[in-house]
């Protein structure tokens, strides 16, 4: 009991609490404007909590992080831009919600998902934090080859009507995550002498490009001088009937589990925990076929599972000392920078810290209620009533200014730009641009766990196979593959049988 009181005693405190609420409001900002993100936000913080509590710091950390993950949902539903890469799932059925007039509906599922994941995954680590913590030690190079395959084989339920198309669009991801240093050889790939080129291609430089100008260069296009009443808005307080909410509970619960799962791997994160909880209700539907067309069921699933992978990521990183992520990495450095040598010694010789930084993730998540459903919605949702042709040069500076403090490099601008215009052409001729990024993130994943794997076993391909763990990840690999399929056949089957 004494460690309970030191614990609430120190997060319930004047100072964490104003950190928490204050960092949750700019958490969420930063989420919802296209190329600023919380790894941005919270380096640039770092240094600046030296004179800090480390409570405070901690709770300022957690705000941001969670605050941005809910915030890049908002320009997701309304812009179809994506203020996070996390929340590139959520544009697939927010964004027709919003068309349908049902911005607010999808706002509010939005927020109650985000709530819901941000929890569970918050449960998770105060509970079976080290114990997830030590599975992932059993975790080589062959474990990882198939998560990514795993994630890979989603690509199925993304390719749209045209297969052709979708694989062909997976291939041009697979290609750009090729570009630079190879990690094991050193040697330079595809790089054309250019020096920038040796880090690879930025990934949010790509997103913001391939996902937030070709919806600009649309409303370029229109013309729009009027902008939307507030009627047509229709941001009036909803109320989500409860017979809804209850068909939503079990893709919380699918989802929660998949983003917890995603974040304890070191490596992962929230963009694969969406891609595959929005997967797995598209699977998991008796009406897949509506994913894409505005099915709320989608907006829940990706934004759970963005969410549920939040403070998973940090169970790795506080009880072995691992980053599941870059944010983690960056919590790493905020113990470090308050002398705490982040490890399974620091539950022992600093337990009401980490115990309350544990009740800070819980916290913030709770508040992306309050501050997602009250400010965020009534606020940053009037950005659609502004009129086309003062939006299109807004965002464009806004994904300018947030793209350039990415690397401090001019050339990131025409690098998004010239994803901005590809991603404007492939949408033109309807080829999907989610298997472009999911390629482009698990691609390097699957070439070097693969390799790794090859190089341990001498070249033994069955190395892949024979490990326990990564036998039964390759089956259910193979489950997710074969379950459309088996799915479709049963489809046909039924009207021969009437």
């Amino acid at each position: 009991m004494g460690l309970i009181s030191e614990i609430l005693g120190g997060v319930f405190a004047a100072g964490p609490i104003v950190a928490m609420i204050g960092a949750s409001i700019l958490g969420v900002f930063i989420g919802a404007l296209p190329g600023l993100n919380p790894v941005m936000a919270i380096a640039l913080l770092l240094p600046l909590t030296y004179s800090m509590e480390p409570l405070v710091a901690l709770g300022m950390v957690a705000g941001i992080y969670n605050g941005s993950m809910y915030g890049g949902a908002i320009p997701a539903i309304l812009l179809r831009i994506p203020g996070t890469p996390a929340a590139i799932a959520t544009t697939f059925d927010g964004y027709p919600m919003a068309q349908k007039g049902e911005a607010a509906r999808a706002l509010k599922i939005a927020c109650w998902s985000s709530a819901i994941g941000g929890v569970a995954s918050a449960i998770a680590l105060m509970t079976i934090g080290p114990i997830l913590a030590r599975a992932t030690l059993y975790f080589g190079p062959a474990e990882y080859f198939w998560i990514a395959m795993f994630g890979m084989a989603s690509i199925g339920v993304m390719v749209g009507s045209d297969a052709v198309k979708g694989l062909m669009a997976a291939a041009l991801g697979l290609l750009l995550g090729t570009v630079g240093l190879d990690q094991l050889s050193g040697v330079a790939r595809f790089t054309f002498g250019e020096v920038w080129l040796l880090s690879g291609l930025d990934l949010i430089v790509i997103l913001v490009g391939l996902y937030a100008l070709p919806p600009v260069i649309s409303l370029a296009e229109a013309s729009d001088i009027k902008g939307l009443s507030a009627s047509d808005l229709k941001l009036e307080a909803v109320k989500v009937p409860w017979s809804e909410v209850r068909g939503l509970v079990p893709t919380w619960l699918r989802s929660s589990l998949i983003g917890i799962g995603v974040g304890i791997l070191p490596g992962a994160g929230g963009n694969i925990a969406a891609f595959l909880s929005y997967n797995a209700a598209k699977s998991a539907s008796d009406q897949p076929e509506s994913f894409g067309t505005g099915n709320p069921q989608g907006v829940a699933a990706a934004e759970c599972g963005n969410n549920s992978d939040n403070a998973a990521s940090m169970i790795p990183a506080l009880t072995l000392g691992i980053p599941g992520n870059v944010i983690a990495a960056l919590v790493l450095g905020a113990l470090l920078i308050h002398g705490l040598q982040p490890g399974p010694q620091l539950f022992h010789q600093n337990p009401g810290l980490v115990g309350g930084f544990m009740v800070q993730m819980l916290l913030t998540s709770l508040l992306i209620l309050a501050v997602g459903g009250a400010a965020a919605t009534r606020i940053f949702a009037q950005v659609q009533r502004l009129p086309g042709v003062l939006l299109v040069p807004m965002i464009l500076v806004l994904m300018a200014v947030g793209v350039y403090v990415i690397n401090g490099r001019v050339i990131d601008l025409w690098v998004m730009f010239a994803a901005g215009a590809a991603g404007y052409i492939l949408e033109k001729i309807n080829v999907p641009l989610a298997p472009i990024v999911l390629g482009l993130i698990l691609g390097p994943m699957a070439e070097q766990s693969v390799r790794r794997a090859l190089l341990i076993s001498r070249g033994d391909p069955t190395e892949l196979f024979t490990r326990p763990l990564s036998a039964v990840i390759a089956l259910a690999t193979l489950g997710l593959v074969l379950w459309p399929i088996l799915k479709g056949l049963k489809a046909r089957r039924r009207p021969q049988a009437q």
